[in-house]
């Protein structure tokens, strides 16, 4: 009698839990990191590296502005006390943590540091991961499409209004110079967007990719070139491991009390559950895609330093709201609740969570 085989179990290939948004994104962004340490742009190769970063951001806006319907601005408008909750959220109750923050200076923040931080708490929401979110979690995606839109565009006003009264010197100041160069980076090219929708609005439809290929390869070249300015400018020897692993901490603490305000805060205003998600997520995350472009402009050399928490606090978000969206999506749905995420998440065409 032939002794028998033992059946072999069949290996599955290690991967990363499927709520940890590990991606080719992550890498890159800390691979364009390096690069900046290694080969950092200076000269004349600066100047173009500069000048191809701000014609990239300029063209994510005027996407931004293409993809978001007039009328579905317009309907949003209605829903004005969810877009004041989240606006109240992102301008206001950020920069008070913010301000609160001050207290850790400098035995656990450097100034600099600090200031990175408070700039952080004073950008507008997300637009692209807010939506992706809500969509994951069953919410009102309608909702956190105009809430992400319309705090990009306040922010286009609001943030360097308040980068100069709360950060002042810091962040070099609000010059004409400076907020005329943000409007015409963000805000005309968002309008130029809206104007130009009926011709290319079905076009990003159509290749829906379009909008998270130009998201994605903006961020990186400004962050290229604000890392660069930041190694050109030798600032990085101000920085130390305990000092990031500080700001981590902070960081981590500021994202666990904005979830968990804009979601039970919204609970006791009254909004229903689909609502209180899209507040959630439009509220307590911040943008890259805005942020950046308005730290080169604001902090100048500086720039490294004042947008690294922003990063740090980027990366965290994702993968923390990535936790909480998949918890929500097995949360028991009210009857009544509207059936119209799915749908227009995927009429607005959007990508993965990137910005």
């Amino acid at each position: 009698m032939t002794p028998r085989t033992p059946a072999r179990t069949a290996r599955r290939p290690l991967r990363p839990p499927s709520w940890l948004p590990v991606d080719g994104y992550v890498l890159a962004l800390l691979g364009t990191v390096l690069l900046a340490v290694l080969l950092p742009a200076s000269g004349t190769t600066a100047s173009v590296v500069k000048g191809t970063s701000t014609g990239a951001v300029a063209l994510l806006f005027f996407l931004y502005g293409a993809r978001l319907s007039t009328r579905e601005a317009l309907d949003g408008l209605k829903h004005w006390r969810l877009h004041l909750t989240v606006l109240g959220s992102t301008f206001l109750l950020f920069p008070l943590l913010g301000l609160a923050a001050r207290g850790l200076v400098p035995g656990v923040l450097t100034p600099q540091l600090y200031s990175g931080f408070l700039f952080l708490c004073l950008v507008p929401s997300t637009i692209q991961s807010s939506i992706a979110f809500t969509s994951i979690a069953r919410g009102n995606v309608p909702a956190a499409i105009c809430a992400g839109s319309f705090s990009s565009l306040a922010g286009i006003v609001l943030t360097p209004l308040l980068a100069a009264l709360l950060l002042g010197d810091s962040a070099g100041g609000l010059s004409a110079d400076a907020l005329l160069k943000i409007v015409f980076q963000l805000l005309v090219p968002f309008l130029a967007g809206q104007f130009l929708r009926r011709w290319v609005g079905a076009f990003l439809v159509r290749h829906k990719k379009v909008l998270g290929y130009v998201d994605r390869g903006s961020i990186l070249l400004v962050v290229y070139t604000a890392f660069s300015q930041g190694m050109v400018a030798g600032v990085w020897h101000l920085v130390t491991p305990a000092r990031l692993g500080a700001l981590l901490a902070v960081e981590a603490v500021l994202l666990a009390v904005m979830l968990a305000v804009t979601w039970y805060g919204a609970g006791r205003l009254g909004f229903d559950r689909a609502d209180r998600i899209a507040i959630q997520f439009a509220g307590s995350k911040k943008s890259l895609a805005a942020g950046l472009p308005m730290a080169s402009v604001l902090f100048g050399p500086q720039a490294s330093l004042a947008v690294l928490p922003l990063m740090l606090f980027h990366q965290m978000q994702l993968m923390v709201c990535a936790v909480v969206a998949k918890r929500r999506s097995r949360d028991p749905e009210p009857a009544d609740a509207p059936g119209r995420p799915a749908e227009a998440a995927r009429a607005s065409g959007v990508p993965a969570p990137g910005a």
